[in-house]
C-alpha cells in the first residue's frame, strides 16, 4: 500500500512541477490533473503487484516473480498509459488555450508515471522480504473467483444472449443520442445554492439580466456620425425601443439616452422633455457637448459619457445592453432579430453592424471548445486504433480491442439524451478521458490473451486462462477508477460532477463489456482449428 502511495504521490508532484516549468496556472481543468494521476496510477501498481504476486505463488521465488512480472506486465502497462497518454493529450491538439495546457500537462505526467512505475516497484520490491501467504489471499477470494467461473460460463455458452442483449441496449442508447442536445449556460455549472447564481437570478427576474451585449454600429467613414446626427440617433433610438421590448434584454445604454437626459435637464428636469433632440433643441445644447481637441479643461460629464460610446474618429457607435443567461440555443436566435432589425434600419451599405460582449464571446467559446473535443475524440480514436494495429498485428484483434471501447460511449451517450443533460465543454470532455482510460481494460486483456495463446490451445482454453489470470486485476483496477471518479461527484461545480458520473458510468460500462462482450466475441469470431 505504502508502495502504490509513493508511486502516485511522486507522479502528482510531478504534475505540479510540469506545470511550472511551462508556465502555467492551476486553471478549472488544471486543477484535476492531480486527481486523475492518482485514479491513473493506482491501476499500474494494482497491475504489477498482482501479477507479481500471482507468479510468486507459482514459481516460489522472488527473482522469477520480478522477472515474470516486468517481461509480462511492462509492455502492457506501457502501451495502457500510451492509450491514456493520447486520450487526454490530444487537447493539446486543439485551438482553445485552457485545453492545451490540460493535455500537454496530462499527456507527459501519464507517461512519466510508467517510468516511475516500472523502476520504482521492481526496485522497491527485490529489497523487501517474500510476500507470506496473506499478502496473496486475495487471489484465491471466493467471491471473485465464483464472478470468473460465472464469466466463463458466459463466455462459452450464452454468446448468443450476450450479443443480443448488446445489440438490444445499443438500440435504446442510439435513440437517446438522437434526443441529444448541445446547450451551454454561462452559469450552467455553478450550484444552484450558491450566492452568485441566486443573486443573477434576481437580477434577472427583476431587471431583465446583466449578462454584457454589446452592439456596434459602424458608419465605415470617419465622421460618419456627424454626417447625419439626428438621422443616426433616431435610428439607435428605435433599434434601443426594440430591444428594450424583449422580455430577456434590459433597456440599452447608450449616447442616445444620454442626450435624452440632457434635454430633460435643460428643460428644468421636465419629464415630458425626456426625448431625442430636435433641429430647435441643438442650439441650445451644443455648449454642453462641445469640448475643443487642444483645450486644456477636463471633459464634463456628459462628455465622459460620450466618449465612452463613441470612438475618437466619430465612426463608430456603442450600444450597451444587459441581457439574461438564455443559454446557446436561444442566443443565436435573439441575435438574429436584432440583426434582422438592425438591418431595416441601418442601411447595410454605409452601416456595419457587429455584437461582442461576454455574452457573445461565451457563445462563441462554448461552441468553438466543443467542436475542438469532438475533434480530439476522433483523433485519440484513431491513434489509439493505429496503437492496437501495431501492437496485435491483427485486423480481427483490432476490431476486438475498438467494439468493447466504443460500446460504452455510444451507452453513455444514450444515457445523456434520455436524461436530458446537454452536450457543453464539461461532458463533451467525459468522452475522450473515459476512452483513453477504459481502453486500459481491453490492451490488458488482449495482450495476456495472446501470451496465453499457442499452437496447441484452442480459443476457448484461452479466453479461459485469460479470464482467470487478467479478471481479478481488471475488477480491483475497475474498482479504483470507478471510485476514483465517483469522489468527482460531491464536487460543488458542475462540470466537475459531470466529469465525475459520466466517467465513472463509462468505466462500468467498459469493464462489463470487456469481461463478458469481448471474451465472447473473441470466441465467435477466432478461425475454427480443424480437427
Amino acid at each position: 500500500m505504502v508502495l502504490s502511495l509513493l508511486v502516485v504521490i511522486i507522479g502528482v508532484v510531478f504534475s505540479l512541477a510540469t506545470m511550472h516549468l511551462f508556465g502555467y496556472k492551476i486553471t478549472l481543468l488544471n486543477a484535476l490533473i492531480p486527481p486523475l494521476i492518482v485514479v491513473i496510477g493506482i491501476p499500474n501498481c494494482i497491475y504489477f503487484l498482482n501479477k507479481y504476486h500471482s507468479s510468486f505463488r507459482e514459481t516460489g521465488e522472488k527473482r522469477k516473480a520480478l522477472y515474470e512480472m516486468i517481461s509480462k506486465m511492462g509492455i502492457v502497462t506501457l502501451f495502457c498509459n500510451i492509450a491514456a497518454a493520447i486520450g487526454f493529450g490530444v487537447f493539446a491538439f486543439t485551438k482553445s488555450a485552457i485545453l492545451k495546457e490540460f493535455g500537454v500537462v496530462a499527456g507527459i505526467n501519464i507517461m512519466l508515471l510508467f517510468i516511475i512505475s516500472i523502476i520504482l516497484i521492481p526496485a522497491a520490491l527485490s529489497y523487501l522480504p517474500d510476500p507470506k501467504a496473506r499478502h496473496m489471499k486475495y487471489l484465491s477470494n471466493r467471491w471473485l473467483m465464483n464472478l470468473l467461473d460465472w464469466l466463463e460460463t458466459w463466455a462459452l455458452h450464452h454468446k448468443r444472449i450476450i450479443f443480443i442483449s448488446t445489440l438490444f441496449i445499443l438500440t435504446i442508447s442510439i435513440v437517446g443520442i438522437t434526443r441529444l442536445r448541445s446547450e451551454a449556460f454561462i452559469l450552467d455549472d455553478l450550484p444552484k445554492t450558491d450566492p452568485v447564481y441566486a443573486d443573477l437570478k434576481f437580477f434577472e427576474n427583476n431587471f431583465k439580466g446583466v449578462m454584457p451585449l454589446e452592439i456596434l454600429i459602424d458608419t465605415k467613414r470617419k465622421n460618419g456620425i456627424r454626417a447625419n446626427m439626428l438621422g443616426n440617433f433616431t435610428k439607435i433610438d428605435k433599434l434601443s425601443a426594440y430591444i428594450d421590448s424583449s422580455s430577456v434584454m434590459a433597456r440599452p445604454l447608450s449616447i442616445v439616452e444620454g442626450l435624452k437626459f440632457l434635454r430633460q435637464a435643460y428643460y428644468n428636469n421636465d419629464s415630458l422633455n425626456y426625448g431625442l433632440p430636435n433641429d430647435l433643441d441643438l442650439p441650445f445644447l451644443a455648449p454642453y457637448l462641445s469640448v475643443k481637441p487642444d483645450s486644456n479643461a477636463k471633459p464634463n460629464a456628459i462628455m465622459k459619457l460620450a466618449n465612452s460610446f463613441v470612438d475618437s474618429n466619430k465612426q463608430t457607435l456603442r450600444i450597451s445592453v444587459n441581457m439574461a443567461d438564455v443559454g446557446s440555443i436561444r442566443l443565436p436566435q435573439i441575435l438574429g432579430q436584432v440583426q434582422k432589425r438592425a438591418d431595416e434600419l441601418f442601411d447595410t451599405a454605409h452601416y456595419k453592424i457587429e455584437f461582442t460582449g461576454t455574452t457573445v464571446t461565451f457563445l462563441e467559446g462554448s461552441s468553438f471548445i466543443i467542436a475542438g473535443l469532438k475533434q480530439s475524440i476522433l483523433w485519440a480514436f484513431i491513434l489509439i486504433a493505429i496503437c492496437m494495429l501495431y501492437l496485435f498485428k491483427s485486423i480481427r484483434i483490432l476490431i476486438c480491442s475498438l467494439l468493447p471501447n466504443l460500446i460504452p460511449l455510444v451507452i453513455t451517450a444514450g444515457v445523456m439524451g434520455w436524461a436530458g443533460v446537454p452536450l457543453k465543454p464539461s461532458t463533451v470532455l467525459v468522452f475522450s478521458i473515459a476512452l483513453g482510460i477504459a481502453i486500459d481494460i481491453t490492451i490488458r486483456f488482449l495482450v495476456n490473451y495472446k501470451q496465453d495463446s499457442n499452437a496447441d490451445s484452442s480459443v476457448e482454453s484461452t479466453v479461459i486462462k485469460t479470464i482467470h489470470s487478467t479478471g481479478i486485476s481488471i475488477i480491483y483496477t475497475s474498482l479504483v477508477l470507478i471510485a476514483g471518479f465517483v469522489i468527482f461527484c460531491f464536487s460543488g461545480f458542475g462540470g466537475t460532477q459531470a466529469l465525475g458520473w459520466l466517467t465513472s458510468l463509462t468505466l462500468v460500462m467498459a469493464t462489463l463489456t470487456n469481461l463478458i462482450f469481448l471474451p465472447a466475441l473473441l470466441i465467435a469470431i477466432s478461425p475454427k482449428k480443424k480437427v
